[in-house]
């Protein structure tokens, strides 16, 4: 009998093994050209997309350049614990990334929303500011991909029903971007 672990590692090959990726390579040179720019990225999610927010943002601020060239602006908007209290409590939780993209963003930068569901009213809210300010807009989703799914300019979107393996994916492509983009440094 097959076990749980095989099960979950034999569905998540065979949604990678199953994809296209030009998708992917898309994003990874709207990356290339906000770093070559020094234009901002910002990342945003809630849960475990929150926390891979964060993780992406290391690698693409220190991981793309390895301390040999200076990476990429960008920060995660999920990092700041005062800042996302003090919004959710002052204003609402549904403002706690748009109301730092306001604050922050410019036409040139880089929204980055990351969802399972697709359905969060703040990164919702988010992708709606940061389209007024002409920021380019990108989400990495699943399950049907929601709202943002017919919000962002440009979408990734792993059809699956499976939370965990949705957020597998979010740092999968982060993770495919990241090398990609230490492959550009050298050129």
């Amino acid at each position: 009998m097959e076990s749980e672990f095989s099960k979950y590692a034999d569905r998540l090959t065979s949604l990678l093994m199953n994809r296209q990726w030009d998708d992917v390579e898309r994003f990874a040179n709207s990356l290339l050209n906000i770093w070559q720019r020094k234009s901002h990225l910002f990342i945003c999610g809630n849960g475990g997309s929150a926390a891979n927010a964060i993780h992406l943002a290391n690698d693409l601020l220190y991981g793309i350049g390895s301390g040999v060239v200076p990476g990429m602006n960008v920060e995660a908007l999920t990092a700041n614990s005062s800042v996302l209290t003090c919004l959710a409590n002052d204003i609402d939780y549904e403002s706690i990334f748009s109301a730092q993209i306001k604050v922050k963003g410019d036409p040139l930068d880089l929204l980055l929303v990351l969802s399972g569901s697709g359905n969060s009213p703040n990164v919702i809210a988010a992708l709606e500011v940061a389209k007024e300010l002409g920021m380019e807009t990108w989400a990495i989703l699943g399950f049907s991909g929601g709202k943002c799914a017919n919000l962002a300019d440009n979408v990734i979107h792993l059809r699956v029903e499976d939370m965990q393996l949705a957020e597998d994916f979010q740092l999968i492509v982060g993770h495919m971007c990241m090398q990609w983009l230490k492959t550009q440094m050298i050129k």
